[in-house]
């Protein structure tokens, strides 16, 4: 199996959502009380909240979504501004743990991700065995860290289309993982309604987005704001270097 051909197998892909702006009624609750944001449209409070989260140095996010080809993909991560990164996806029965240390990747596959990753490529049934319980070690460009270990491009893909920005509306607060949020929906022309919570207290981070009644369904709640993400360096003992296994 060639190197590079097993190093394009291990690729692996992120959650991205859509994150949606628009305009909102200002006002006050009924009994004259200010609510969170009063005076303030859904878009502006959108910008706010990308703002905050693009100046967050780290955070932590956990999703489920629907890919393109109908398979369900979970990630659970935590990503910093360095690009370290330490968490867990799992595509459709199949799991993959991932760590970035400075400018190394490592992922520890179950036999069902590797099968289904190394699927049709030369040498994949000598292989799998020698990947199973191990971590594959390799450098960390940009095809393997974009769109997953990449905090500032995955709140930047959050962000991309700019004409979903209208016709949101403000709604009232709930509470998403212990922290009270404001509820921004919007019901799209497809039939999907989507949402978007920001916190109310302390910077505006977002801290959950949802997409429902579509083809796609996807939810991701964020936190661990400018928590420190340091992954543990594997032991010699339990890394694989793909290029020399590619030659074995």
């Amino acid at each position: 199996m060639r190197g590079n051909k097993l190093l394009a197998a291990m690729t692996v892909v992120g959650v991205s959502g859509a994150l949606l702006a628009g305009c909102g009624d200002d006002g006050n609750d009924s009994d004259g009380s200010k609510k969170p944001f009063s005076g303030e449209s859904a878009d502006q409070i959108a910008g706010k909240a990308v703002a905050a989260t693009k100046k967050a140095k780290s955070m932590h996010i956990k999703g489920d979504t629907r890919q393109p080809d109908g398979k369900s993909l979970t990630l659970d991560l935590s990503v910093d501004k360095q690009k370290n990164c330490d968490g867990t996806i799992q595509i459709q029965g199949s799991r993959a743990d991932v760590r970035h240390i400075g400018d190394t990747f490592y992922l520890r596959g179950d036999e069902q991700y590797w099968k289904s990753s190394l699927k049709g490529q030369p040498g994949a049934a000598k292989a799998i065995p020698k990947l199973r319980d191990k971590w594959a070690k390799m450098p960390a460009d940009d095809a393997v860290t974009k769109g997953l270990c990449d905090k500032q491009g995955l709140v930047a893909s959050m962000d991309e289309d700019k004409s979903a920005r209208k016709g949101m509306k403000k709604g009232g607060t709930t509470t998403v993982s212990g922290q009270e949020a404001i509820k921004l929906t919007k019901k799209a022309s497809s039939g999907e309604t989507q949402t978007l919570y920001v916190a109310t207290e302390g910077e505006p981070y977002i801290l959950r987005t949802t997409t429902e009644g579509g083809k796609r369904p996807s939810t991701a709640t964020f936190g661990d704001y400018g928590k420190d993400v340091r992954p543990e360096k594997p032991s010699a003992n339990d890394t694989v270097d793909p290029q020399q296994l590619a030659k074995s």
